[in-house]
């Protein structure tokens, strides 16, 4: 698993390290029962603190993301496929509408954004 922190960002590092592992989460690069790198290892490998990671786990524990074993560590945890879904859908509506509020403030119309949209879904497949 590759985490990249960046110092210049404004997001807390915690943050950081949290979106990321729950990007690959998401994604499917982490997969269900895996094995998480121990808080103290990735604090280690990140150059982070240790409270940093171990908050970053922790909100990811209460997001449902992972879970801790006492002892053994914290795995990839077992997802509901629906709630798995509606999280993805979640991430994309939060990017969807930061588009759509800098496309009002730019002056753009629904049908533009809606032609940019098409010909860029298109190109990625």
């Amino acid at each position: 698993m590759r985490i990249l922190i960046s110092n210049s960002s404004n997001e807390p590092i915690y943050n950081q390290v949290m979106s990321q592992i729950r990007t690959n989460i998401l994604k499917g690069d982490l997969k269900e029962g895996e094995l998480l790198p121990s808080i103290r290892g990735l604090a280690r490998d990140l150059q982070i603190s240790v409270i940093t990671t171990k908050r970053a786990y922790d909100e990811l524990e209460k997001e449902g993301f992972i879970e801790t074993v006492p002892g053994k560590g914290s795995y990839v945890a077992v997802q509901n496929k629906e709630l798995m879904k509606e999280k993805k859908l979640k991430i994309i509506e939060e990017k969807l509408l930061e588009v759509v509020e800098d496309s009002r403030l730019m002056g753009f119309t629904y049908e533009e954004i809606n032609d940019m949209l098409k010909i860029l879904f298109e190109e990625v497949i």
